[in-house]
């Protein structure tokens, strides 16, 4: 497996400097002194990590893209990549719960006024307060143009109705971004983005959605119920909304697909590590062709999908149109992960199937990275769409 150091070294055209070094060293420390130690602890109560999003806080591990100007790191894709696979490695729920606000603040760092930034930005970095990103819908998943939720506007304020489902961070987030239509007619562009506090009259949430995995990552369905928005709440303009969205699953999915890219690296490991140790007819059964094929596959996978999550996020970070990168990316990594996880499982066998061993739970994370962020079968037609673009 190539290591981010090694990757360094061998003189890549995304090559790390010094600074992302350092970052990577210091994500890898904290990741395996703070995370892993306490994942199964987390994966068992269904509990927010609250915790171990403070301390990665403190050291500047959370509200990566968040400008230097606000307190935040300020940080590219490229790095938000390359601690969130340090994370995802230890324990992809805890990654998710840590990393949740860069996907709350990207509509933020793409379109919001100045007087937003530094009105919201210090309640994340000071107060360490979660926003959450509420663009899915019970009825509106792939299909972002199809949401209902509406927001008519009233004077100097908007009146929101409708409802999010499967928000990450929904159960315990002060701040929600949400999309809606201000003009249900106009189809995709009728559809605008705005700041909603749950502090706002109307705004509930409703108990944590039980899910296969990532249990650390809390998700809930979001009510809006004649929720009153200042208008200056709006993020861009009127009819801004569907763009934004778009423009941030360019951003996004790299960081995603990289964390895809840390699951599938910990099951060649734990794969690796056992065959090496479980012995069956007087050897280890790595030994044995159809095991070590099988490892061998697994690190090809994890492989590939490491370098096409940076190479995304280096396209993004270097001003190149990365629709396509990010798309092959996440498709890759997604499905790479959770057939690392599926066939780590099988080499520990029985063992495998048990939640005394850490590859069980690494499989129930890893489906989640085929459906969030847009679907393998979404970023397939999205990489059909953008060959004939070219």
């Amino acid at each position: 497996m190539l290591k981010v150091e090694e990757a360094v070294a061998s003189g890549l055209s995304y090559g790390f400097n010094e600074d992302q070094k350092m970052l990577h060293d210091l994500a890898r420390d904290f990741a395996r002194n703070e995370i892993l130690p306490h994942a199964e602890h987390y994966d068992q109560a269904h509990e927010w990590p609250w915790d171990i999003f403070h301390k990665a806080r403190e050291v500047g591990l959370v509200n990566l893209n968040v400008p230097e100007e606000y307190g935040g790191l300020g940080a590219s894709v490229l790095e938000e990549c390359i601690i969130g696979q340090e994370f995802a490695y230890a324990c992809s729920g805890i990654q998710t719960a840590c990393m949740v606000n860069q996907l709350a603040t990207l509509p933020m760092l793409l379109a919001a006024t100045d007087e937003q930034k530094e009105r919201y930005y210090p309640r994340l970095i000071e107060d360490g307060s979660v926003m959450a990103y509420a663009l899915t819908e019970p009825d509106a998943g792939s299909d972002v143009a199809g949401i209902k939720t509406t927001a008519v506007k009233k004077g100097d304020k908007y009146i929101l109705n409708g409802s999010k489902t499967w928000i990450t961070g929904g159960p315990v987030a002060d701040y929600f971004i949400v999309f809606a239509k201000t003009d249900p007619e106009a189809g995709h562009k009728g559809m605008s983005c705005f700041i909603v506090e749950r502090a706002f009259d109307g705004v509930s949430t409703s108990k944590p959605l039980d899910k296969m995995g990532q249990h650390a990552a809390l998700t809930s369905t979001v009510f809006l119920e004649d929720v009153a928005v200042p208008a200056k709440n709006m993020i861009g303009r009127e009819g801004d909304g569907f763009m934004i969205a778009m423009r941030v699953f360019d951003k996004s999915r790299p960081p995603v697909a990289s964390a895809a890219a840390g699951v599938a690296r910990r099951a060649v490991d734990e794969a690796v590590k056992y065959a090496g140790e479980r012995m069956a007819f007087g050897r280890p059964i790595a030994k044995f062709q159809g095991v070590g094929f099988m490892l061998a596959d697994m690190k090809i996978r994890a492989e590939g999908a490491v370098q096409l999550s940076f190479r995304a996020a280096w396209d993004v970070d270097n001003g190149y149109r990365n629709t396509m990168s990010a798309a092959v990316a996440k498709a890759f990594a997604a499905e790479a992960a959770m057939q690392n996880a599926v066939d780590a499982v099988q080499v520990f066998g029985g063992n495998g199937y048990s939640r005394e061993y850490p590859v069980e739970k690494l499989m129930r994370d890893a489906k989640i990275y085929q459906i969030y962020e847009g679907t393998t079968q979404i970023q397939k037609l999205i990489i059909q769409r953008e060959l004939y673009r070219r």
